[in-house]
């Protein structure tokens, strides 16, 4: 993780030799699951440690993840943002919700191999998953990256926050114009933009974008809609 850990240097960020194993072995996991499962289309170890996991870090370049906060990844795929965090910031308690079983049964095998204790994992959509008590409007942090639209993903994502908490979604490059369309839904959900701070993924030269929503009132009873109308009819 030579590549990694210089780039988390030059940020001020120094892993200890057990992050730095953690991060080589869920590397190693990534790459054996990957054979039997699509996980990722990135293979190459020096990608994996730009494009996931340097990608994955990036929100705590602005955001102070303190002590035991309480963060829903929604949609987390291989385990991205949330297991990188983890391994950063090992006080954070970690929700993962992912609809696709496959993907949960692999990130039991990695929680198990890395020795990660506080995550939760949860088989649900999204629009179902947000109307349960014990998780609506509970988290401090809510993140979510490469999954919808914002318009569509602030309605996934914005009633599992908090008041006071943070939604930050993890954007590509054309986030000015998904800002702009889903003002709209941010404000009707509770939502406030505080702030987006954008960022050139390093060796890769490509631009990244995060957004950190406030959650400043109560989501609406009826958000979000019943499964597969965000994306059909977004706010």
């Amino acid at each position: 993780m030579k590549q990694l850990t210089s780039l988390l240097a030059e940020r001020g960020i120094e892993l200890s030799l057990l992050q730095i194993r953690q991060f080589d072995a869920y590397y190693q996991h990534l790459l054996e699951w990957n054979q039997k499962m699509n996980l990722t289309a990135i293979t190459d170890k020096k990608d994996v440690e730009i494009k996931h996991f340097f990608d994955s870090l990036t929100p705590s370049f602005y955001f102070s993840f303190q002590g035991s906060m309480e963060l829903c990844d929604v949609g987390s795929g291989a385990g991205f943002p949330s297991i990188p965090l983890k391994i950063l910031c090992p006080d954070l308690h970690i929700t993962i919700l992912d609809s696709l079983k496959k993907r949960l049964v692999f990130l039991d095998s990695l929680i198990n191999v890395l020795g990660l204790d506080h995550v939760s994992l949860h088989h649900d959509r999204a629009e179902i998953f947000a109307h349960k008590r014990d998780f609506r409007e509970t988290f401090d942090i809510v993140t979510a990256r490469a999954v919808a639209n914002l318009s569509v993903l602030s309605e996934y994502c914005l009633p599992l926050v908090k008041e006071g908490g943070t939604f930050i979604a993890l954007k590509g490059a054309n986030a000015e114009e998904e800002i702009h369309q889903a003002g709209h839904a941010i404000d009707l959900l509770g939502g406030k933009m505080n702030k987006v701070e954008s960022l050139i993924l390093p060796e890769e030269n490509s631009r990244r974008h995060l957004l950190f929503i406030d959650k400043i009132k109560k989501t609406p009873k009826k958000y979000p809609r019943k499964p597969g109308t965000p994306s059909k009819d977004p706010l």
